[in-house]
């Protein structure tokens, strides 16, 4: 008997799904599609040119559920697209001297070719890529809608400047004080740059998160850190000689007599001013300004500081003085950018105040401590306690403390209560060619002005060079002159771009209505289609793309293109896919394929070279333990890849890639083939009725396939494709031993078999679509309904009891559904390890609890 040969039948069934046009779906099915939709997306790629494990894993997931639902009666949307703009390809423009259009084109088409011989269920009439000018005008225009609604604004601010790619970069594409592309350390600069209120929105971004029932915890609690909601109090702090305060913001208001100074952000107008006549602080402040920009490079820095020689007035006493320093660990981006310190009770305090001698008064007593010894050394006390050395606080837990506080802050006009997040501005503007440019023209006479409408899209000029260094628009000689709309007087286009994370932020949006001209957004398509019912991609994004994509939905909402405020449903995060490492002595990395074991077990290298097997990393070029997709679906088909990708492991817990996995898959693609091809001459034709009576071993098969049905739908909704998988190997192996051969058991071979097909069809489903076509199914298997289970048949005939001896587990037993209680009770009470455990006490009661337990009190 033939091989399956998945080369051919995997492009012929793509060809049929494409001619059939099976996963195309309109923008706003009319009223005689009564479907439920279904709206299944995964995190859209950037195209880098080609894909690897990771998008296989990650698009294997999506068109499972894609499959699933569209056979269980919804009406899915699938899209693709590609997040297409970025400095790779202007890197690229300049070392390989391409266009960066070009070099993402090519790249588009390469992946496109590779993710279309997946067999994905996807509907590609929907296509687009973000650096196409179809879609940036319509970014573009929201833009300006935002602009018109107060949701974005340009001011001066210090940014975080990546020295290397030469753009801006936003809090959280800094990682570690280093850009998130680059790894290049972040510098400080000001300058003048566009903004998205999405702190308008802080307190509901932060609440609607206990909606997000079907996201993962962790992602949502990624989000509320991020977001930071604080409660505390605003307390002015009197400059001693001027007719001025220090605003301050704090969280513990509770610790105000616990006051050692107060200090000021690098970046504070006060430390401004005072540097413009003071060298020395000028110096201090640009040494600051070379700090890593992240909370853990500040917290992790020496704490050090600069005495301004100024003094405060302590808000609850007028005659207590503090003094003013400018310190390197407050930033201007929190709060007010200044802070009282109180050293007793914060470790970045306490190290300050010890390292220039200023005085610790502890004012939190701990539980059992002793008020006249209780002393602070080396390590600030964070805990729970009482107030004490707090004049009319004393005694009072610290909640109470920070209540009583703002009301005598509030009495003398000193402060007030207040709500802070840590959440900040979005800024969009980025340094750089490839991007979508800000429509707007800088006028001397009026100012910023929003390129017309009818304008629109504005172009990126093709005829840059990436020559020098910084944003190529900056040097073009004509791109960014123009006339002022409202003067008609010489005036600059904007030459920075919009950060790419703009662009991710709305095209699921688009995705409902991609060639839609006139708007950005069809108010019936959007109405219909959103929110997306499941969104899939990597818990790396829980900040950034996430976060900023809700934001986006209730912008949009604002400026009335939308009627949601939550773009995505439900979240699912895949894990990551690492494979072994190899190493020689020099620290060079070989990819599997160049090692090799020796006589002796020793690992080599193609030059003979020792090379030792590392520990499993997720999967990198840097590493070289990379797995081409390409060349696994070239050898074993697109369908055992899947399988694996399914098999392996929980999809969101990290897998590794084997060589003895994938051929394990490959072996059981060929078992399924020969399974079905071995049956075909004994099975009845194909919708033969089913027999008037189904006993003994056809009976117990049948039972076993409706369970299975059963139970791979529940495992599909919930995500448990590895279980899933599981049972499918149970159900092969049972229909492998079924010998019946009687009428009867030919008619359940045949079910048994065509239901397997079904089974498979979303995890493989070109293999799937062949055996269906090979048992007689009438039309494509990717349009039939899901198989249905017999509840009578798919529920278990054996229960599995358990027996409790005043409420302690002491027995299971395995009994007949629906037993009586009295053989129940039998049943348990005859048990020996029961019988053991009652050492010869009669029972003073029996509570039986049918198909679940048996619980014997004595």
């Amino acid at each position: 008997m033939s091989r399956y040969n998945p080369k051919e039948t995997e492009a012929k069934w793509q060809r049929a799904w494409d001619e059939a046009d099976c996963f195309h779906v309109a923008d706003a099915p009319g009223a005689e599609d009564t479907r439920p939709k279904y709206y299944v997306l995964e995190m859209f790629p950037y195209p880098s040119g080609r894909i690897h494990m990771g998008h296989v894993r990650n698009y294997s997931i999506g068109d499972v559920i894609a499959r699933y639902k569209r056979a269980r009666g919804f009406n899915v949307m699938h899209p693709m697209g590609w997040d297409a703009f970025g400095l790779p390809a202007e890197n690229a423009a300049a070392e390989r001297r391409i266009h960066p259009a070009q070099w993402t084109y090519d790249n588009i088409a390469t992946m496109r070719g590779q993710l279309k011989k997946m067999g994905l269920s996807i509907d590609w009439a929907r296509e687009f890529a973000t650096c196409d000018p179809e879609y940036y005008a319509h970014q573009q225009a929201i833009f300006l809608d935002f602009l018109e609604s107060g949701l974005v604004y340009r001011k001066e601010s210090w940014v975080n400047w990546d020295p290397v790619d030469h753009t801006v970069l936003a809090n959280e594409q800094v990682i570690d004080g280093r850009g998130w592309r680059s790894g290049a350390l972040i510098e400080r600069r000001r300058l003048s740059q566009w903004f998205f209120r999405i702190t308008a929105f802080s307190e509901e971004l932060l609440s609607a998160l206990d909606s997000l029932e079907r996201w993962p915890e962790k992602v949502r609690l990624m989000q509320r850190n991020w977001i930071g909601r604080s409660e505390g109090a605003k307390a002015h702090f009197e400059i001693v000689g001027r007719d001025e305060a220090i605003e301050v913001f704090t969280t513990r208001p509770d610790t105000l007599y616990g006051a050692s100074f107060c200090a000021l952000s690098p970046h504070h107008p006060l430390t401004a001013e005072l540097a413009e006549k003071n060298p020395e602080l000028a110096a201090f402040v640009a040494e600051c300004d070379r700090l890593g920009t992240s909370e853990e490079a500040i917290e992790t820095a020496e704490k050090r500081g600069y005495d301004t020689g100024l003094k405060v007035r302590h808000p609850l006493d007028p005659d207590w003085e503090l003094p003013v320093y400018v310190a390197n660990f407050v930033l201007m981006d929190y709060g007010t950018g200044a802070i009282f310190a109180c050293p007793a009770h914060d470790q970045r305090d306490l190290d300050f105040a010890r390292k220039y001698d200023l005085p610790v008064t502890p004012v939190v007593l701990p539980p059992d401590a002793d008020a006249a010894s209780f002393d602070v050394g080396d390590e600030a006390y964070v805990g729970e306690g009482t107030i004490f050395n707090s004049h009319f606080l004393d005694g009072l837990p610290v909640e109470e403390a920070k209540r009583k506080v703002i009301e005598r802050l509030e009495a003398l006009g000193k402060g007030e209560g207040r709500v802070q997040f840590r959440l900040r501005d979005w800024g969009v503007s980025r340094q750089r060619y490839w991007g979508c440019p800000i429509p707007v023209i800088h006028c001397p006479s009026c100012g910023a002005v929003p390129v017309p409408r009818e304008q629109l899209p504005l172009r990126l000029p093709e005829d840059v060079s990436f020559d020098k260094p910084g944003n190529p628009l900056v040097h073009h000689p004509t791109w960014k002159q123009a006339s002022c709309p409202k003067c008609g007087g010489t005036a600059e286009r904007d030459t920075d771009t919009m950060d790419t994370f703009v662009d991710s932020s709305w095209y699921f949006a688009r995705f409902c209505s991609p060639r839609d001209e006139n708007r950005p957004l069809n108010p019936a398509a959007v109405d219909h289609w959103l929110p997306v019912d499941q969104y899939i991609g990597g818990i790396e994004h829980a900040i950034l793309h996430l976060l900023y994509s809700r934001f986006f939905t209730r912008a949009l909402k604002q400026t009335g293109h939308l009627g949601l405020e939550e773009p995505f449903a439900g979240l699912f995060t895949q894990g990551m896919i690492g494979h072994e490492t190899y190493r020689d002595a020099e620290g060079r990395w070989f990819s599997p394929d160049e090692v090799v074991a020796g006589d002796d077990g020793q690992l080599r290298g193609p030059e003979g070279q020792a090379v030792t097997r590392g520990r499993v990393e997720k999967m990198s070029k840097s590493k070289r333990n990379t797995v081409d997709p390409e060349r696994i679906i070239g050898t074993y088909g697109a369908d055992t890849a899947r399988w694996f990708m399914l098999s392996d492991s929980p999809p969101e817990r990290e897998m590794e890639w084997t060589d003895a996995g994938i051929e394990g898959a490959w072996r059981f693609t060929q078992r399924l083939w020969r399974l079905v091809a071995e049956s075909l001459p004994l099975l009845p034709p194909f919708g033969t009725p089913a027999p008037a009576e189904i006993q003994g071993p056809a009976l117990d098969l049948r039972r076993q396939v409706h369970k299975t049905i059963h139970d791979i739908s529940v495992d599909i909704e919930a995500f448990h494709f590895n279980k899933a998988v599981a049972r499918i190997y149970e159900l092969t192996n049972a229909i492998s031993a079924f010998k019946g051969r009687d009428e009867a058991g030919l008619w359940v071979l045949r079910e048994a078999c065509e239901t397997l097909a079904r089974l498979v069809a979303p995890m493989m489903p070109h293999l799937a679509e062949e055996l269906w076509a090979r048992l007689g199914g009438e039309d494509l298997l990717a349009r039939a309904p899901w198989p249905e289970a017999d509840p009578a048949l798919a529920r278990d005939e054996v229960v599995v009891i358990a027996v409790q001896i005043n409420g302690k587990l002491r027995a299971k037993l395995e009994q007949p559904r629906d037993a009586k209680r009295d053989s129940l009770e039998a049943a348990a009470l005859a048990d020996p390890a029961v019988a053991k455990h009652l050492e010869g006490r009669s029972p003073r009661k029996v509570i039986v609890v049918p198909n679940r337990i048996v619980n014997v009190v004595v």
